[in-house]
């Protein structure tokens, strides 16, 4: 296989880190995930991640059940730090070169996110894991990933899903009729609240000329095939 993207940038949950407890993290399922990235770094393709909290705690959930909406959020860049260091540390047992890029400034364990650095790290073939989403409260971590992807020039976001094949027109396991769309436009999938990611980021994606590509990641070897340019999932874009 040949790589069809120079760099990508990968969105991945915390959820998807805990596996089936659906808490903390599961060292199969990161491994696997590990090793997903490693194929993909493998095709030649320039490789940064962008990693939420969600498997720690969801800040907009503690807020909703009366937490204060701004600590919960910075509660969540936290966790999200907690799963970039675990993955950094699952890559690097791969034989991956890794460097963990923090929004928050946590010196003693990830550097702290500076742009030419970030592509500095890329162009010298390292893995690159964004954490602490963009740093501020109110702010999602897709909205983060669309936001870095922009900064460093990235080709394509990859939202990586799990058990999730695709951009449907509602809840497949909720609707039996919900239709699978191979492509969306930016403004259809705002319009139609299509959950591809939040609005935010789907609007500064669009602001970018930015694709993004819905895939399922539980799926082995579908992350290998997208960043190849096979048709995998729905593309959302112009």
């Amino acid at each position: 296989m040949k790589a069809a993207f120079r760099r990508v940038l990968v969105k991945l949950s915390g959820g998807q880190l805990a596996g089936e407890s659906g808490f903390g993290i599961s060292p199969t399922v990161i491994k696997r995930m590990a090793q997903e990235l490693g194929e993909v770094q493998a095709l030649g393709t320039q490789l940064c991640v962008v990693i939420g909290g969600g498997n720690v705690i969801r800040g907009i959930t503690a807020a909703s059940e009366g937490m204060d909406r701004a600590s919960a959020d910075y509660m969540g860049m936290m966790a999200s730090v907690i799963n970039a260091l675990a993955l950094q540390d699952a890559l690097e047992k791969e034989g991956l070169v890794t460097r963990v890029l923090s929004a928050l400034e946590i010196q003693s364990v990830a550097e702290v996110y500076i742009r030419r650095r970030a592509v500095r790290h890329l162009e010298k073939g390292r893995v690159v894991v964004f954490a602490a989403g963009t740093g501020n409260p109110y702010f999602s971590t897709d909205t983060a990933a669309a936001l870095r992807a922009a900064e460093v020039h990235a080709e394509i976001i990859l939202m990586a899903k799990s058990g999730v094949d695709g951009v449907y027109s509602a809840d497949p396991k909720l609707d039996p009729a919900a239709l699978r769309f191979d492509r969306v436009s930016y403004d259809e999938a705002i319009q139609k609240n299509l959950r591809v990611m939040d609005q935010t980021a789907i609007a500064l994606c669009r602001e970018n000329q930015l694709p993004i590509i819905v895939f399922d990641m539980s799926v082995p070897g579908n992350l290998r095939k997208v960043v190849s340019g096979e048709k995998v999932g729905t593309r959302v874009g112009e």
